[in-house]
């Protein structure tokens, strides 16, 4: 009961003042179905114990969105109970040690967001379900290009509508506990243990700094026992391979229990690491029982729940696909690792699961003192338990280890369909060759017989802009953006668990092709101002569990030839690379401004432009073929990028109704590029 309270408590401080008066809503009142909490009394049988409906509105005031008609969002909390005795849940670390309640079960809680078809017979029968990236909504703006928003409200918000005029159900579900108390990021809500333990805390700074937070990035901080600690170490070094150097104890403090202080400022590019020894540790592994626990209770749970949250759903949701997005996809390949694909009664949670620029990882997602915020990356968070042995879906062997991401749903016959899609950025910043190719990258191999994996050629980590501006990066950032793509292989996903059709084969570069390549063997042009990163990112063979990492190898990383623009060659490769006016790459190096200049800047791509004329080419040097050579007027570069579209929307890699859009940004992109 008192996560219950808890949940209460931070409900009346975002929504409420007084027991039932309604607060800070912003003209919602006419649009309220409910006033106060629906209390929802889940079926005995089902995780998921409770469901407390805050907020039920119309989005943008019963807009119709195509065939699907009207859509309405809920917000609402839900309390889940879990039993420590069941075989499904003794894989969630530390549950013989949780905290029970009067009926000897483990009880947490949950933030819940929800956009549906007001009449859900309109909807598509599928529950679109993102995995939150550090407590935020994301897939309105990859899939239905909108503006990003905390809480979608405004039209903007909601894009083209494609997520609904298609008919989905979204939904999300708080699972990491330790993102900031921020409104309208959702959270976790899970007991914590009475115990203590040694912990690893990193901070880059990008200019002089005299504090800084132990969490990572803007996340919550395990709490330091003891602030005066004697035995708790600071330490620095240049980059993640280097020898680290001790930062004398009289020099720092702990500011609190969840910050650093300095005497002198900290010197910018550089990797400081402070270990300490911290206290409360949350059940992190909790956060994938949530998700299967509620995915599972929309699928097949009471019917009073599912008439109250989203109709009967036994009638109307068929179907479910998980989706994350970096974070958030490396917990996708750790909640299929762990077997949580199968819910307490062994039923198959997701139908389809689509981990998006995850690369071959995974992450630290269920252990004692577990940060889930940690990533890996060449200078950033390189050696916490991300990239970690085993990256295939299938059975690889490394010495006396043998291990699979998929060989628990496999054994327990609730393997999903599965969608991995990888930018450029992937390949060179977290290792994703090693989803599919052998772990001395000599031969391909290791995609499970329903796994699908797409290369987004030439990209960054996240969509790029046009024009792409520089920011702390050496330069232009990479202006690709692949959500085009994006929408078309979500139909495809959605055809796949829908009805079985088959979906576009895999585009990734291959060994046996020559097009997966190791970095040194990249035949990259002499283009004037540029540079290769020299350490991209690795894996590593080692211990990452411990307060100091044991590392004792590396495998192989391998990365996209590219063509005599350096325009990768192999993948789903967009009007913009098959068509150019620049290159674009995965990687780009750090401004020495922030230091560490011979660095990769984590997730960021490049753009090269063209040169534009002879006499440019010739000015510069620039090895590349200039645009007035490759195009005798706008109108053929429309034409040749209009084309290439629609040769991609035929193969089931663009929307074909997006064709038409993409040759009129093309048209943009020249004019752009052109001065016109």
């Amino acid at each position: 009961m008192y996560i219950i309270q808890a949940c209460l408590r931070r409900m009346g401080a975002r929504r409420f003042k007084g027991p039932l008066t309604w607060a800070g809503n912003r003209g919602r009142m006419a649009h309220m179905r409910f006033l106060g909490f629906l209390f929802i009394c889940i079926a005995a049988q089902a995780a998921v114990k409770s469901v407390h409906v805050m907020d039920r509105m119309d989005v943008l005031k019963g807009k119709a969105f195509g065939k699907a008609g009207a859509y309405e969002r809920i917000i609402a909390k839900a309390t889940f109970v879990v039993d420590p005795k069941l075989a499904a849940n003794q894989m969630i670390a530390d549950i013989g040690e949780a905290p029970r309640n009067a009926e000897g079960m483990v009880e947490f809680a949950a933030d819940v967001f929800v956009l549906k078809p007001v009449n859900p017979e309109l909807g598509n029968g599928t529950v679109l379900f993102e995995v939150s990236n550090r407590g935020r909504k994301g897939m309105l703006t990859m899939f239905s290009l909108a503006e990003g928003a905390l809480e979608p409200e405004e039209a903007k918000d909601f894009g083209d509508g494609l997520l609904m005029e298609q008919g989905y159900t979204l939904v999300w579900v708080g699972w990491q506990a330790d993102v900031p108390d921020q409104r309208d990021l959702l959270r976790l809500y899970a007991p914590a243990l009475n115990v203590t333990g040694q912990m690893r805390s990193e901070f880059i700074p990008e200019k002089p700094e005299t504090s800084f937070n132990l969490g990572d990035r803007t996340m919550f901080a395990y709490p330091v026992a003891d602030l005066k600690e004697a035995g708790a170490a600071m330490t620095v070094r240049d980059r993640c391979d280097s020898e680290r150097r001790a930062v004398a104890r009289t020099d720092w403090e702990f500011a609190d229990a969840g910050s650093v202080r300095v005497k002198k400022p900290l010197e910018p590019g550089k990797i400081y690491e402070v270990v300490y020894t911290a206290k409360n540790a949350t059940l992190v592994g909790l956060g994938p029982a949530a998700i299967r626990d509620f995915i599972s209770f929309l699928k097949y749970g009471g019917p009073a729940a599912g008439i109250a949250l989203l109709g009967d759903q036994r009638r109307f949701v068929k179907r479910a696909i998980g989706f994350g997005t970096s974070q958030s996809g490396r917990f996708l390949r750790t909640f299929l690792y762990y077997g949580f694909n199968a819910d307490e009664n062994g039923k198959q949670v997701f139908d389809g699961v689509w981990a998006h620029v995850a690369g071959a990882g995974r992450g630290s997602f269920n252990h004692r003192f577990a940060q889930p915020s940690r990533d890996g990356h060449p200078h950033l968070n390189c050696m916490y338990p991300t990239d970690i042995f085993p990256f295939t879906d299938l059975a690889e062997t490394d010495g006396e280890l043998t291990g699979g991401i998929l060989l628990k749903a496999m054994e327990a016959k609730v393997a999903p369909k599965i969608f991995y899609t990888n930018t450029s950025a992937e390949y060179w910043g977290r290792v994703a060759s090693l989803t599919h190719s052998s772990l001395d990258g000599k031969s391909d191999g290791g995609l499970g017989p329903d796994t699908r994996s797409y290369f987004l050629t030439g990209a960054q980590h996240g969509p790029g802009t046009f024009p792409p501006k520089k920011t702390v990066t050496q330069n232009l950032v990479n202006g690709i953006d692949y959500r085009w793509a994006m929408r078309g292989l979500l139909t495809a996903m959605n055809d796949w668990v829908a009805s079985g059709k088959t979906p576009p084969a895999s585009k990734v570069p291959e060994v046996n092709k020559d097009t997966l390549v190791a970095p040194g063997a990249v035949q990259w042009p002499k283009i004037p101002g540029s540079k290769m990163p020299e350490r991209p990112k690795l894996a590593y063979r080692g211990e990452f569990m411990s307060a100091v990492p044991k590392v004792t190898g590396a495998y192989a990383v391998r990365v996209s030839q590219v063509d005599r623009d350096g325009n990768e060659v192999a993948g789903i490769r967009l009007p913009m690379q098959q068509v150019p006016l620049a290159t674009y790459t995965g990687w780009n190096l750090r401004d020495a401004k922030i230091g560490a200049p011979e660095e990769a800047y984590s997730m960021t791509g490049s753009t090269f432009y063209l040169p534009k004329t002879k006499a440019e080419a010739a000015r510069s040097k620039d090895p590349r073929v200039p645009i007035s050579e490759r195009y005798k007027s706008r109108a053929e570069y429309v034409s040749k990028y209009e084309a290439a579209a629609r040769e991609l929307a035929e193969q089931g890699y663009l929307l074909q109704t997006d064709v038409t859009k993409l040759a009129k940004i093309g048209g943009e992109q020249w004019d752009t590029v052109m001065g016109q």
